[in-house]
């Protein structure tokens, strides 16, 4: 067992009132490991409403005033302490054999484009192993194909463009993963969330939100990582969706500007 402290403080500065959508707790799957309750602060205090959106995410809805807009959240969670599941076993399914709700996830969307990606994909994966040896050779493929830079960061770009590119962040590796994987018909779907350096040398850069994916194997979903390529320990779900666009940590309705940053997700002495 791990004890992590995480949360994060974003700052936005609004011309005038502004809807927002906002995507900022953990998971309703993680929520029973929550050894607090989580609070969302913002100053100036505004309302907010909260709802489950289609894919099951904790979302909240506030109207941001005119001027800067403080979003503060800090949170103490537990933790297995294991690293991400290794299933080698884990067979993939035929499309027919597949549950209904997870269909949606062998489609094309925003940011993963499956029609233009299809004919590199079974070119080169179309004759190798299947299951969870076909999405880990994507999973090397993509690790090794894009160069990571957080200079390299660009909110439109998509998977086509980071396998033409061959650079990116975390969430083009998830979005290319993803993309190959729904051409070789197994239903993926990009996840948002904490992952701190827990249990490993430090990394010299700042904290962020990670991407990653699951993908559905046997019976089950499972978390893959093209940007790290290795089990991590520490992992903690936010939001999951076809990809980035769905789990938009906030989708604004207006201008702004995004004026601070920071994001934090640390071990702790056990309370």
């Amino acid at each position: 067992m791990l004890h992590m402290k995480v949360g994060f403080e974003i700052e936005f500065n609004c011309p005038a009132p502004t809807p927002m959508l906002l995507a900022l707790h953990v998971h309703s799957s993680r929520a029973a490991d929550l050894l607090q309750p989580e609070q969302l602060h913002s100053y100036p205090p505004v309302p907010i409403h909260y709802y489950h959106d289609m894919f099951g995410n904790y979302c909240g809805r506030i109207v941001a005033p005119a001027g800067p807009l403080v979003l503060h959240n800090d949170a103490w969670i537990g933790d297995s302490g294991l690293p991400d599941t290794y299933a080698p076993w884990a067979m993939q399914l035929p499309v027919e054999q597949l549950p209904e709700d997870t269909l949606v996830y062998l489609l094309g969307s925003r940011y993963c484009e499956t029609d233009l990606l299809s004919e590199m994909a079974w070119q080169r994966f179309g004759h190798g192993p299947m299951g969870w040896e076909r999405v880990q050779a994507i999973c090397d493929f993509v690790h090794g194909h894009i160069a990571f830079g957080y200079e390299h960061a660009r909110r439109t770009r998509t998977a086509w463009e980071a396998y033409n590119e061959r650079r990116g962040v975390c969430r083009d590796y998830a979005h290319l993963a993803i993309a190959i994987c729904r051409c070789m018909n197994i239903p993926a779907r990009y996840c948002t969330g904490y992952l701190g350096d827990i249990r490993i040398p430090p990394i010299p850069a700042p904290m962020d939100f990670a991407g990653w994916f699951e993908a559905y194997l046997g019976d089950q979903w499972y978390t893959f990582d093209a940007r790290n390529n290795t089990p991590r320990i520490g992992r903690v779900l936010m939001a999951r969706g076809r990809d980035a666009c769905d789990v938009a940590l906030a989708t604004t309705f207006g201008a702004n500007t995004l004026q601070r940053f920071q994001v934090w997700a640390d071990e702790v002495p056990m309370r």
